[in-house]
């Protein structure tokens, strides 16, 4: 990332201290004033001394007691605000995720008083330099949207600063790129989701699929079971149909059937002979009874 170096917040702090002072005394009408007292002009000499010397620190402080003399001096926070950013060099050129957020922020602190200074002055140059200043912040987080705007508003206030006119075409540029990139990872997201779903609707598919095959192959199983069940039980009862009919407890086979016959007829037979021997004893005796003599 092009990094925009605060020595253009410095130049600009530079033509605050050379003009701005002198404009001062000046409403919009024209009419000469000096809002200023003895003691905040002190101290904001003292802070564009220091600040100079390269102590920002030391100035920042100066410009703090002027602000605390003269709440509304623009030149004052103006001034502060430079100081603040200086201090923070290259901590402003990272994200906001990388830097703590809140009131504590100097960068933060800083945009504060230059928007409270472009708000308070009454000259057109100092509220195009905070309103640059800004857009160099804004830039800096690669804010790039809010930098071409305050860039925008910078030359509305002064349209002879060619920093900021050369800082809003970069700054154009770079938003055309980053809404370019900004399309394409949206789209590349897009393409991805798109992707992730035919993957899940195909992986669902094939589960589905797998789990009706499944599902068929057990019905056919169950199918074939049963099939081999009824095979089964007709091939017995054909089996069955086709043996003689085996006798019940107590029937006789046929061969059990002639012996009983026999036997029948032997105790047949015995019985006769019985009857015949007594029957013939019986004739005995009669002719015995027959021939006695009496």
């Amino acid at each position: 990332m092009l990094k925009i170096p605060f020595s253009f917040l410095v130049s600009h702090f530079s033509v605050a201290i050379a003009l701005f002072l002198p404009m001062l005394t000046a409403c919009n009408d024209g009419t000469p004033r000096d809002p200023s007292t003895i003691v905040e002009r002190k101290l904001l000499r003292e802070g564009n001394e220091q600040f100079v010397n390269k102590h920002p620190a030391e100035a920042e402080v100066s410009y703090s007691k002027a602000i605390a003399e003269n709440p509304s001096s623009a030149m004052a926070r103006f001034n502060r605000a430079t100081a603040m950013l200086d201090q923070a060099g290259n901590s402003a050129m990272r994200t906001e995720n990388d830097r703590d957020k809140g009131g504590d922020d100097p960068i933060v602190q800083a945009v504060a008083q230059l928007d409270t200074a472009t708000q308070l002055t009454v000259v057109p140059a100092l509220a195009g330099a905070a309103q640059y200043d800004k857009g160099n912040v804004a830039f800096a987080k690669e804010d790039y949207a809010h930098a071409v705007e305050f860039y925008k508003n910078a030359l509305r206030c002064n349209p002879d600063d060619d920093q900021a006119r050369d800082n809003l075409r970069l700054a154009q540029l770079r938003l055309k790129q980053q809404q370019q990139d900004q399309q394409q990872n949206q789209q590349q997201n897009q393409d991805k989701q798109n992707q992730d779903k035919q993957s899940q609707d195909k992986q669902d598919q094939d589960k589905q699929n797998q789990d009706k095959q499944n599902q068929d192959k057990q019905n056919q199983d169950k199918q074939n079971q049963d099939k081999q069940n009824q095979d089964k039980q007709n091939q017995d009862r054909q089996n069955q149909d086709r043996q003689p009919a085996k006798p019940q407890q107590g029937d006789l086979s046929e061969q059990g059937v002639e012996q009983v016959l026999k036997a029948m007829q032997d105790q047949e037979k015995n019985t006769q002979r019985k009857a015949a021997a007594i029957k013939a004893e019986q004739e005995r005796r009669e002719r015995q009874r027959t021939n006695r003599k009496w």
